[in-house]
């Protein structure tokens, strides 16, 4: 897969040393973690740990996790890709396309144009089972997996943090 995408607004890309600051902003804010695992934020070395990760996966798979920016500002506002979700056993094998977004980016179409990209860029991955995971009561990202084309497939209990999640597939 490509490690860098272009939108009409946005650029996705590989992880910079300059994502690290916004990312933590992002990741310490309670409204954007509130539907993420058990909903607690992340401290600054918690957030670049994260983005440790999101690399080494990149060199390990070929795929992951790109860091959002828009075509105006270079700034880091969250991230948009593909993972697989180890944390819920019962879907595997899949790879899950997800994003998390700053807050004051909300609203604005970004997620779902994103998530497109990264669709259109996974077609060559020929995943196994594409899935997007969110939990339930979090009602903009449905939208979102709905908007992308995607079919609710079930609703189960992410044994991590012991929360509902709904779980939407590639049709």
């Amino acid at each position: 897969m490509r490690t860098n995408l272009t939108t009409e607004r946005l650029q996705l890309r590989r992880w910079q040393d300059a994502d690290r600051a916004p990312f933590a902003t992002l990741c310490a804010d309670a409204e954007v973690m509130r539907w993420i695992g058990n909903g607690s934020t992340l401290s600054a070395a918690q957030s670049d740990a994260a983005i440790e990760r999101f690399e080494a996966f990149w060199e390990e798979r070929g795929f992951g996790l790109y860091a959002l920016s828009t075509h105006d500002d270079p700034t880091c506002i969250g991230f948009c890709g593909l993972a697989i979700p180890t944390f819920l056993p019962e879907v595997l094998p899949a790879v899950e396309i997800g994003w998390r977004l700053a807050r004051h980016t909300w609203g604005q179409g970004y997620a779902t144009e994103a998530a497109l990209a990264v669709m259109q860029g996974a077609a060559t991955l020929d995943p196994p089972k594409l899935v997007s995971i969110y939990q339930l009561g979090n009602a903009g990202s449905a939208r979102i997996m709905q908007k992308i084309g995607l079919e609710h497939w079930r609703d189960t209990v992410d044994p991590s943090c012991n929360r509902a999640v709904g779980v939407y597939k590639r049709p």
